[in-house]
């Protein structure tokens, strides 16, 4: 199975219905695709929705709550085919998700992200600020943390990669300040995860008292750990506010995604909407019926995953659908917002905190 090119190269160009008829047709594919290839994914369609899982709309596609992932190794492929494992972050004796992606999932991943990111940072690859450590995505590893995938999969929208967090979180001061020097006048590309943008970058500027002017051209890309943020009455308003005010960056565009779909990543438009591309979409369903609905826990179709059965998943975040096709940024599609962790959920996101 592939998707077809024009998916993938203008992701927000077709209206709902358009897309919601293509995303049927190829998740179902991916529901039998799975059931063939992977028993422990056969054994649960059987023992929860019966026999027959053919869907006639997206809300009747069968979907694993994302917790499947940390208690059985679902894959789709053999072992062999399997050219690396991501892992969900975690503290301390909590399980963590592992999601096995050959080469064909992994290559959909990278076409997939690089059209919805290029969308609303340009084609331009501009000298990135990766606030990180460099040590993060270092050794060649087959297996790789949700972070560090995160930095390596963004990393091919920038050039000249300078990494800003020394190996203990701390900023490179002299060093970020002859990287900007030497691109001064020229746009940067700024990427992290959000957790660690807040305490080790912003959080340390104030207390170093470190400013920059990066201009009004350059751009954040950020996603991961708003729970912790929440809990510190930080909301994007302020995260924002307070980016433009330490370094003069104007251009912020969060994202939602998670390990389990890598590649299918929602990003916030000018207006501050998270957007679905055509190849992916998320619906609501209520917390106690779990029928679809307007707000309540988010549920991410995708027609990426090819290895793992990771095609439909309910998360463990609430959200709200906030209209179709209508967004004043003039993209098609679905646009939502993300309200943060249902409540009691366990703690995980993508940011991981800090390199192990």
């Amino acid at each position: 199975m592939d998707l077809p090119p024009a998916q993938l190269s203008s992701p927000f160009v077709a209206p709902q219905a358009e897309r919601e008829a293509s995303l049927l047709t190829g998740l179902n594919l991916l529901t039998a695709w799975h059931a063939a290839r992977c028993p422990g994914y056969a054994a649960l369609l059987a023992g929860v929705y019966g026999a027959n899982v053919r869907a006639e709309s997206l809300a009747h596609v069968p979907y694993l709550p994302v917790r499947m992932f940390k208690h059985f190794e679902l894959r789709s492929v053999p072992d062999e085919a399997v050219v690396r494992c991501l892992t969900s972050s975690g503290t301390t004796g909590q399980q963590v998700s592992r999601i096995f992606l050959d080469a064909q999932t992994s290559g959909l991943q990278v076409r997939a992200l690089a059209a919805i990111v290029q969308d609303f940072i340009g084609k331009q690859r501009l000298p990135m600020l990766i606030v990180d450590q460099h040590e993060i995505v270092r050794g060649g590893r087959a297996d790789f943390s949700a972070r560090a995938a995160g930095v390596l999969g963004f990393s091919n929208f920038g050039r000249h990669h300078f990494y800003a967090l020394d190996e203990h979180m701390q900023p490179r001061w002299n060093e970020i300040a002859q990287f900007l020097d030497t691109h001064r006048g020229t746009p940067i590309l700024l990427f992290g995860f959000t957790w660690v943008i807040w305490q080790y970058f912003l959080q340390a500027a104030i207390r170093d008292d470190r400013r920059f002017d990066l201009g009004e051209s350059s751009i954040l890309v950020h996603g991961g750990g708003w729970k912790k943020l929440a809990d510190q009455s930080v909301d994007n308003p302020t995260f924002k506010a307070m980016l433009a005010e330490q370094f003069g960056i104007r251009r912020v565009s969060n994202y939602y995604g998670m390990v389990e779909q890598v590649g299918s990543v929602f990003m916030e438009c000018e207006t501050g909407h998270f957007h679905a591309p055509a190849f992916a979409d998320v619906l609501m369903r209520d917390f106690t019926t779990l029928q679809p609905s307007e707000s309540g826990a988010v549920e991410v179709v995708s027609l990426l995953p090819r290895s793992y059965p990771g095609h439909a998943i309910l998360t463990e975040d609430m959200g709200t659908v906030l209209g179709t096709d209508d967004c004043p940024c003039g993209r098609k599609g679905k646009y939502f917002q993300i309200h943060g962790r249902i409540p009691k959920a366990e703690i995980r996101g993508c940011s991981d905190v800090r390199a192990t």
